[in-house]
This record gives structure tokens, sequence and C-alpha cells, in this order.
């Protein structure tokens, strides 16, 4: 049944959205500093890439794949500088005073970013091609509709993840003064940049 598709798809998508690297990072901070709305759209973009990725591998769309595979090196290059840049932004951005009030176009923008920056990550594709391959999930052995709601479920847990992750800091927000916040903004900073500078480093290899 489809229904099992959904599920299979949800447990793929959250554990794979699960472990907190740069994009989580980002979330993170963008939750701290300008809210709930601010961290979970972050998170969504995220969750968006995922999914799309996933519907390359549960389709089995073997030619975008491949090409995005093969320009990795590129691909890896802009991931990394946009890291580097976000990182070092992050870094030097000094704490306002009250809460900002984020406008529609921030939000668009906090999405937007988290979406091109997990896109340049094409490895993934090769993650969730490797886990359907493994769970028996391979388009040419089941229907464009069990691909579909497999997908979905990608989404789904994903942004469940995300969810739950800007919810659960978002509560905690208030509790964050200047100091701490000027904390956060130098901590989060580094290690977004960190994963920059190895994403760079990387392609030395």
């Amino acid at each position: 049944m489809d229904i099992h598709y959904l599920l299979k798809g949800l447990i793929i998508g959250f554990s794979i959205a699960a472990p907190v690297g740069p994009i989580g990072v980002l979330c993170i901070r963008r939750t701290l500093a300008d809210g709930h709305a601010a961290g979970l759209l972050s998170g969504l973009g995220a969750a968006t890439a995922d999914a799309l990725y996933g519907c390359m591998a549960g389709f089995g769309l073997t030619l975008i794949s491949a090409f995005l595979v093969s320009q990795q090196k590129w691909i890896r290059l802009v991931g990394g500088a946009f890291l580097c840049y976000l990182g070092v932004k992050t870094l030097l951005t000094k704490p306002a005073h009250e809460p900002a009030k984020v406008k529609k176009k921030g939000l668009l923008g906090s999405y937007a970013s988290t979406f091109l920056l997990t896109l340049t990550n094409p490895m993934t594709i090769l993650s969730f091609a490797a886990i359907f391959a493994g769970l028996g999930l391979a388009s040419s052995e089941n229907n464009f509709s069990s691909a579909g709601f497999l997908v979905l479920g990608v989404f789904i847990g994903s942004a469940a993840w995300w969810l739950m992750l800007s919810s659960v800091v978002g509560f905690f927000r208030e509790k964050f003064g200047l100091k701490a916040m000027q904390w956060v903004n130098r901590i989060s900073g580094l290690i977004i940049l960190g994963f920059g500078i190895f994403a760079l480093v990387s392609l030395l290899k």
C-alpha cells in the first residue's frame, strides 16, 4: 500500500535531516536572532531540497543526478564559498537590542538560502539512491504513485525535524540576553565557517 511508502519516506527524510550540520547551525542561529518563523523557513528550504533530491532518486532521473555528481567539484566550490560568506557574516553580526521584525522578503531569503545551500551537496542524492536501493524502493520496481508517496514522506519527515528543532530553540529564545546572543553569533559563525573551509579544502584532495 502507498501509505507504507509514505511512512518509509517520512523515516528516511527525518533521519537524513536530523544530523546537525551547517544547515542545522544556521537554523538554530536564525531562530534565536530572528524568531521561530525565520528558523522554520530556513529548515523548510532544506526540506524542499531533500525532497527534490529524493525525487531524482525515487523516480530514477539518472541523467540529472549523473550530471550533478559529475559537476560536484564546482558545486562544492560554490557551496563552500557560500558557507564561508555566511560564517563570516554571522561571526561579525552584532545582536540587536530588540528582536527584529522579519519581513516577507527576509523570510523568503531564509528559505531560498538554505534551499540553494542544500542543493550544493550533490552527494545527498547518492545517499537517497543508496537508501532507496537498500530498502528495495527503486522506482524501477514500483509505480509512480509509490515513488510520489515516498518523496512526499521524505519532505514531511525532513520538515518535521526542522519544525521540532526551531520550536525547541524558539522556546528558549527569550532566555538569551545580548551577551549570550553575541556568543551564539560567534560560535555559530565559526562552526559554519569551519564547514565552508572543510568543503573547500576537500577539493584539493
